[in-house]
Parts: C-alpha cells; sequence; structure tokens
C-alpha cells in the first residue's frame, strides 16, 4: 500500500509545506483536505474520490474550493466528503456560504459511520481527540497491515486515543511545536515533539512519521527530530510528495 503525504504544515502553507493532506492513491481515499489538496490529481488511480475530514479548521478543509481543477485535471465520476455532521453543515454554511463562494464544487457530502469499509476492503474507523472545536484521528486496518492519522490534538500518554492507535504500522501524528511549547501546545490543541514519541513508543507502532509542522519555519528540521529518535528511534519527518510504503 502506497501513502503519499501531500501536505504536512499546519495552520497555513509555506514556501516547503503546503497544509494538511494525506493521500492514499490506490483506493482513491485523502485524509484531509489542506492546500495541498490540488496535487491529488497527478496521483489519482481511481475515477472516484473520498475525502474523509478529521475537523473544519481552514488548514485542513480550504482545498475542497480548489476542487474544480482537480477535477478539471483528472476523470472523476464522483466526490464524496465524509465527516461528522456538524462539521459538514460547518462546511456547507460557512465554506461555501454565496459571499465567500457562490458556485459549490460537486461532491456529496456523507456522515460518517463507526466503520467505514473502502473499496480494497480496508476498515475505517474514527475516535476523537481532544482539540479546540473538536476532531477526530482515523485508523484504517487491512488484513496484514495498519496504519493511523492523528492530527489536531495534545499529545500524552493518558489521552484516551492511545489506545486506538496500538500496533499500527505507520502513524502520522502531528508535531508542531519544538519541547518547550508545552503551554502554547495545551491552549491551542497542538503537540511538542517529547510526548509524541512518547506515545508512539508506548503505543507499540511500527513507524512514526511527524506531520501537521509549524509553518514558522522551513527548515529540514523543525522539530529537533534527535530528541524524539531518542524515545522512539524509527521516527521520520513528514515532507510533502512524501511517499511511504507500507
Amino acid at each position: 500500500m502506497k501513502l503519499i503525504l501531500l501536505g504536512t504544515n499546519g495552520y497555513h502553507p509555506n514556501d516547503r509545506r503546503q497544509t494538511a493532506c494525506m493521500m492514499l492513491p490506490e483506493v482513491g481515499v485523502l485524509l484531509d483536505a489542506g492546500t495541498a489538496i490540488y496535487r491529488a490529481s497527478e496521483y489519482l488511480q481511481t475515477e472516484s474520490l473520498d475525502i474523509f475530514l478529521t475537523h473544519t479548521h481552514l488548514d485542513h478543509v480550504f482545498g475542497l474550493t480548489f476542487l474544480y481543477d482537480m477535477l478539471y485535471a483528472h476523470q472523476v465520476n464522483e466526490v464524496t466528503v465524509h465527516a461528522l455532521p456538524e462539521k459538514l453543515a460547518a462546511i456547507g454554511e460557512h465554506l461555501f456560504a454565496e459571499p465567500l463562494f457562490p458556485v459549490k464544487p460537486p461532491f456529496k457530502t456523507k456522515a460518517l459511520k463507526e466503520t467505514t469499509v473502502l473499496r480494497d476492503g480496508a476498515k475505517l474507523t474514527h475516535f476523537p481527540l481532544e482539540h479546540p472545536g473538536g476532531s477526530i484521528g482515523y485508523r484504517i486496518d487491512w488484513p496484514d497491515r495498519s496504519m493511523a492519522y492523528v492530527t489536531d490534538t495534545t499529545a500524552r500518554l493518558d489521552a484516551p486515543y492511545v489506545s486506538k492507535i496500538a500496533g499500527v504500522d505507520v502513524l502520522l501524528h502531528e508535531c508542531q511545536l519544538r519541547d518547550g511549547d508545552e503551554e502554547f501546545a495545551r491552549i491551542t490543541g497542538h503537540s511538542c515533539t517529547t510526548p509524541v514519541a512518547q506515545v508512539a513508543a508506548h503505543a507499540k507502532v511500527g513507524r512514526l512519521i511527524l506531520v501537521h509542522l509549524s509553518p514558522t519555519s522551513t527548515d529540514d528540521d523543525p522539530i529537533d527530530l534527535d530528541v524524539a529518535r531518542a524515545i522512539f528511534p524509527a521516527t521520520e519527518i513528514g515532507e510533502d510528495r512524501m511517499q511511504i510504503e507500507f
């Protein structure tokens, strides 16, 4: 299975990274719809597209307004946006309010179920995350592999979501802040380096990819990778267009 990180920033894009959008091209799935969504047409291998949103903060949904370009560039028969009902309502009421975006792109919406079966038979489940305004994480299980996507939350070992990601082969986890910014992380609902690595080690995941990085840095290492690897050696910093085979 191939996982492509189309966008790895949080909050806003910078000259190196676009905002959150992760892709499973073989099954036509996007996790979040940040500003990197315009890249999806280069990789899509299916004639339909399912977009699963974690929440509706703009850095995770603004790419929905780019769908016209993407649909023009690639033959897509159907686009479905999946989210919790209140988040779908917010998109319709605010993001596509007529004064802001008068002609909505042609996509359907569907309220998330407890379990969604993807086109290849994989099971996608979701779980709540602590974040201002509310957010969710995703886990996808195939018979022989698994992954989880956790963004926009404050990592800590006693967080309820930790049990939901136990044993996954690949964990995408937000890491917007370096150690030392714990209070700001708590207020804004984001994570610092050490707690994220501790969560990965405690959950016994196979591989940790750090995403939702700070847009204030375009450095190769915006989060002190050595700190994370001292706790969980199989840690990498996500880069836009990074391709992960698992």
